[in-house]
Formats: structure tokens, C-alpha cells, sequence
């Protein structure tokens, strides 16, 4: 029986997406037998994210700098932003190192059941970023699954009539998947065939 503080600690842990009780368990066996040197660094770079971790206010972007290092980054295409539904996305895609633009976290999809609507979403600050001009191409890069692909037509329909090419990643994505769960190459396919939507 492990002390209440250890219960407590795998409980946290636990409740992390991808941990179980049982991952939880061996994660903090790994750190109670490397508490000298594992622990200290792991507690460290908790309190930086605490007190450092910021949203981008101009895509969304978690960061510990507003602007984030991908908005500031004057090698990025400022004429093509890609939206996506979480910063998770954000980051899969950007893993892939072949979408060179500029992103937009919408903070979720649409979804009826659970009462997200356009006005819970950044679909606003997007048709604004997309109404001041400068952009070329605007990726809608949702989920395969049903509200990711009810969020894009929403957005197809709102950004219709605006003077920008309106695209969205090639179904070859598996429907029900996730993208920060999918692998590079699949993802790299993706955005290379990625089409008019209409």
C-alpha cells in the first residue's frame, strides 16, 4: 500500500491523456528511483510552464511568448494559414515541417450535443484575420470525424465570397481519426493533396 501522497501523485498522473492508473503507477516508480536527478528537472520545467505559458493572441498557439515562435518567424508563408481545431493539431501538422505557413486554433469543433456553437469557437478573430487581406489560402485542416467535418463546411461557407482559395486536407485521413494521433507520412500526404472544397 503506497503512502497517501504517492496515491495522490498517481491519481494526477493518471489523469493525463494516454496514462492509465497503471502507466501512472510506473511513472512514479521511474521517478521515485531517480528522485536526485529526474525529479528536481521534472518539477523545474513544471513551475517554468506554470508561470510562463501563454496563448498567442494573434493564432492561438500555446507558448511560453506572445507572439509565439511560429507567428514570429519571418520565414513563415504569411499568405497561407491553416486552421485547426486544437493547438495539438497545431503542433502534428508543424511536426511535419511541410506546411510552411501561418496557423489558426479555432479552441474546438461544432457540435450540437454538446452545445459548442460558432460564437464558443475563434471563428470570428479568423473571418477578421482573413477580411484584413494578405492571405492567399486558407487549409481547413479538421478532424475526420463528423464535427470536424461540419465545422469545415461551416467555415467553407463563411469565408465563401472572401477573396481567398479555400482548401482542406485530402481524405485519406482516417475518419474518426485524430491528427495528433496520426504518423508524419500520413499527415505529409494529407497536406500535399490537399483540394478546393466545393
Amino acid at each position: 500500500m503506497a503512502s497517501q501522497e504517492i496515491e495522490k501523485l498517481t491519481g494526477a498522473l493518471a489523469r493525463l491523456p494516454g496514462l492509465g492508473p497503471r502507466s501512472a503507477r510506473r511513472a512514479v516508480l521511474w521517478l521515485l528511483k531517480r528522485r536526485e536527478t529526474a525529479l528536481p528537472e521534472l518539477i523545474a520545467a513544471l513551475e517554468v510552464l506554470r508561470e510562463r505559458l501563454i496563448e498567442c493572441r494573434h493564432c492561438g498557439n500555446v507558448d511560453t511568448s506572445d507572439p509565439c515562435a511560429i507567428c514570429a518567424d519571418p520565414r513563415r508563408d504569411s499568405r497561407a494559414l491553416c486552421v485547426v481545431e486544437d493547438v495539438a493539431d497545431l503542433w502534428a501538422l508543424d511536426r511535419s515541417r511541410l506546411f510552411t505557413g501561418r496557423y489558426h486554433v479555432l479552441g474546438g469543433r461544432l457540435s450540437a450535443l454538446d452545445g459548442i456553437g460558432p460564437e464558443d469557437l475563434a471563428i470570428p478573430a479568423l473571418l477578421s484575420r482573413v477580411s484584413a487581406g494578405g492571405i492567399d489560402e486558407v487549409v481547413l485542416a479538421m478532424n475526420a470525424t463528423l464535427e470536424g467535418q461540419t465545422t469545415a463546411h461551416y467555415l467553407a461557407e463563411r469565408l465563401e465570397g472572401m477573396a481567398v482559395r479555400v482548401t482542406q486536407l485530402a481524405h485519406g485521413l482516417p475518419v474518426g481519426g485524430e491528427l495528433d494521433y496520426l504518423d508524419e507520412g500520413t499527415l505529409a500526404q494529407a497536406l500535399r493533396a490537399r483540394r478546393p472544397i466545393g
